[in-house]
């Protein structure tokens, strides 16, 4: 079936191939096919090279948001399609109300409550009121240009193409979209860890009736200290779908003086918070490459002939809660200073697929909507007295994009910062970048409601005073203007801390973030003084940063740094946890009476070759490894039934936090039961012990499999990876978050920079493309793509296919 939309100006593509065939979702046909192209303002001329890589070229903004909404079509139109789908409210009308969502635009448990929350964004104009705000508040031409020409190319291809991908062929609900809808895409990547977190509880909540127990019942009440547990695991980055590793080197520890940088963001797999490669070039202004979230105008991490930067995902808690004191005779109007202020009420109608329609009401406050819990394990019960309110900043703040832009045009380190500056728009992420001068930088500048402690201590309420410092979490008295954040003199947005407030270290050896607070970006260099909000001080890291900072501060002093020992490092696979326990687990297992363990069930287990196996194994995950699946599955079942104050014979110090805690304490009555159920689970599955990993981690792709490299976030491993357990089908059969877009970037002193880039999981979704899994492929042999960035490099491409489109 060929989808064509009549409102869409019918646009043409002259199309030459140097070699190879178009992509699969573009349709096939001669090397050189030609269409007659028809009059229009928007072109861009698309040049493939290797591995389905595009680099566009346009002449203006909107022309390369054209050829960038094209090209991403071409490769991603059936995943772009259902976002977009989520965006207008209407998944409950294709798909069912209680479907779930794909998780990447929100935390909606369902389709019906993702519904409601986007259809309420829609009908209150959130979006719209922030279009109309002036730079550096609201986008700039630049941004308002890329997001129309975006739209404008993704319609284009769809009213010029077949759809092949079996997700969404024929499909009713992939239609045209407009600047708007692009536009809320990046709202909703804004707010993904604020209001899109508690999507359900705040589309659901309900005022009290006469029935409902006050805030003097036990039972209305949160309980600070579970509340206080609930919160770090709610906020820890061991339960995230998102992380990311990420190091620059200053000029002092490199071969010749430039910075180099490596960036290793851990994102789904699968889904709308892919990644997806491509370089953008408008002459004389923008030339840039690296990896965009689908559906964004601009590269979202990247490198240009001069800076090359990454995103890590960052401690700083990106909202807060107030308590609001209601008045008794309307659970509807909450009291502040003693006045009365009634909710706004906001009645969003959803259709149903085979059903009436839905209606539901939410509840808005000067602070945000009314919510009834913030995770599962932390409820925020509506009483007849107290309902709490969600602040969320970043549902003011359109300003990512911006942000994104004068990170792409920076000549330097110190360009970035400016660009952070300026646009204050980066949502939940910390910046790290290098130059070609020899600087480095890392920055948590995130953008924060502006608790800080002091505010924290007058204001939190008791379940604040309880979350606040375990998590980071505010809770705050409502009731009282004293308790508003007010506003930091270089704050581009009210509520928000200024950037002169944001933990920052420039021109260090190296900088180093893997998802822990900022004190330990540079080991000698500890960043101290920050408020609780954007992070702890002096507290145990997780191992991956353990390991990260250990590995980078030794490359760092032996010095000589070039691209090459950042690939190394990508792919040496080193599992930290296993230098701190494996031969401890080795030796106490050898000791174990008769070479026998009792399992959960209470059955006896040999395991004197597990012993054997731990002994010689050689303490990393690649796919040849051997060893590594039996530890994996022992370290899982033992750190998750040991709290970490007894799995450690020596514990954590603030003064040795890259050496504590370490010595395993193998005395634990459930070591020998962990590591009885881990054999006779791969016994049970027909796995050998000593296989090797690459036999049981992997993907399948087009029915053939494909294995996999890297470890969990439990083991440390710099290469995360974290698969579906699937023993019948012989293991981890399916890769759910992990290293995603890779980029190892230096320079040597010529106009083009060194660059080799990886795409773990190949730049289409469709499994009739030709880039369905090729980089997947390198990813499982550790190889890289050497990236085209310079003219004479793209021209002289051996895959060199040019699509001119016009619109």
């Amino acid at each position: 079936m060929r989808i064509r939309h009549r409102a869409v100006a019918v646009v043409a593509a002259v199309l030459f191939a140097a070699a190879g065939s178009l992509p699969a979702t573009a349709g096939t046909g001669a090397a050189h096919q030609r269409e007659r192209p028809s009059a229009g303002r928007l072109s861009a001329e698309i040049r493939y090279t290797e591995y389905g890589i595009p680099h566009i070229l346009a002449k203006d903004y909107a022309s390369l948001g054209f050829g960038e909404g094209y090209a991403q079509a071409a490769d991603q139109v059936c995943t772009l399609a259902d976002g977009f789908v989520t965006l207008r409210g209407e998944r409950a009308r294709h798909f069912g109300a209680d479907a779930k969502p794909d998780g990447s635009l929100s935390s909606a448990s369902t389709n019906l409550t993702s519904d409601l929350y986007f259809r309420g964004v829609r009908e209150a104009h959130t979006v719209e009121k922030l279009l109309a705000e002036r730079a550096p508040l609201g986008p700039s031409t630049q941004v308002r240009d890329l997001m129309r020409g975006w739209a404008a190319g993704y319609n284009t291809w769809l009213a010029r193409h077949e759809i092949t991908d079996p997700a969404c062929r024929g499909a009713r609900w992939v239609k045209p979209v407009t600047s708007l809808d692009v536009a809320v895409r990046g709202y909703a990547v804004a707010v993904l860890a604020g209001e899109g977190r508690a999507v359900d509880a705040l589309t659901t909540a309900t005022p009290p009736t006469g029935g409902t127990a006050d805030r003097s019942s036990p039972e209305a009440a949160p309980d600070p200290r579970a509340a206080a547990r609930a919160a770090r695991e709610l906020f820890a980055q061991d339960r995230a779908d998102m992380g990311s590793n990420a190091v620059a080197f200053s000029g002092a520890t490199t071969a010749n003086g430039r910075g180099l940088l490596l960036g290793n963001p851990h994102y789904p797999w699968q889904g709308g918070r892919r990644f997806w490669q491509a370089q953008l070039t408008v002459p004389g202004e923008l030339d840039v490459a690296g990896g965009s979230l689908l559906g964004l105008p601009i590269t979202s991490i990247g490198f240009n002939s001069r800076v090359a930067w990454s995103h890590t995902v960052a401690t700083g808690v990106p909202e807060n809660v107030y308590r609001l004191d209601l008045d008794p005779s309307d659970p509807t109007v909450y009291l502040v200073d003693g006045r009365r202020e009634r909710m706004t009420k906001r009645t969003v109608t959803v259709a149903v697929k085979d059903g009436p329609p839905v209606t539901r009401t939410q509840w808005w406050t000067r602070y945000g909507p009314v919510l009834t819990s913030l995770g599962p394990q932390i409820p925020l019960p509506w009483t007849a007295t107290t309902a709490y309110a969600l602040n969320d900043p970043n549902a003011a703040n359109l300003r990512f994009a911006d942000t994104s832009l004068g990170f792409a045009k920076a000549r330097s380190t110190a360009d970035v910062r400016r660009s952070l500056e300026r646009h204050q728009g980066l949502p939940w992420v910390n910046t790290v970048a290098a130059d070609s001068s020899g600087h480095s930088l890392f920055t948590q500048s995130q953008l924060l409601p502006r608790v800080t402690d002091g505010l924290a201590a007058r204001c939190s309420t008791p379940l604040g005073a309880a979350t606040y410092p375990a998590a980071g979490l505010a809770v705050l008295d409502g009731s009282r203007r004293a308790c508003a954040l007010g506003r930091d003199e270089d704050a581009v947005q009210a509520g928000t801390f200024g950037p002169s407030r944001m933990p920052t270290l420039e021109d260090a050896p190296y900088v180093e973030n893997s998802n822990d607070s900022a004190w330990l970006t540079n080991a000698d260099r500890p960043l101290t003084g920050y408020e609780r909000i954007f992070g702890t001080v002096a507290m145990p890291s997780s191992p991956r940063t353990r390991g990260a900072v250990q590995d980078v501060s030794a490359l760092a002093a032996r010095g000589g740094l070039t691209v090459r020992d950042l690939q190394r490092q990508q792919f040496a696979d080193r599992v930290p946890v296993a230098d701190l326990a494996a031969a401890d687990t080795a030796r106490a297992c050898a000791a174990l009476p008769g070479g026998t363990a009792t399992a959960s069930d209470g059955t006896a287990v040999k395991v004197g070759e597990a012993c054997r196996v731990l002994a010689s194994w050689d303490r990393t995950v690649g796919t040849g490894s051997r060893g590594a699946l039996l530890f994996d599955r022992f370290w899982r079942k033992l750190s998750g039934s040991v709290p970490q104050d007894q799995l450690w014979k020596v514990p954590f110090s603030a003064a040795d936090p890259l050496r504590t805690p370490r010595t395993l304490n193998t005395a634990v009555p459930v070591f020998a039961t962990a590591l009885a159920d881990a054999v006779r689970e791969l016994g049970r599955a027909g796995i050998g012990l000593d296989e090797p990993l690459g036999a049981h981690q992997f993907v399948v792709r087009n029915g053939k499999r494909v294995p996999v490299p890297g470890g969990t976030e439990a083991l440390g491993v710099w290469n995360k990876v974290d698969s579906r357990w699937d023993a019948p089908a012989g293991g981890y059969t399916e890769v759910v978050t992990g290293s995603s877009h890779v980029q190892a970037v230096g320079w040597d002193g010529g106009r083009c920079p060194v660059a080799r880039t990886l795409l773990t999981y190949s730049q289409s979704s469709n499994p009739n493309s030709a880039h369905y899994a090729d980089q997947t492929r390198l990813f499982s042999r550790g190889e890289w793509v050497t990236f085209r960035f310079c003219e004479r490099d793209i021209r002289s491409s051996p895959a060199l296919r040019v699509v001119r489109v016009r619109g």
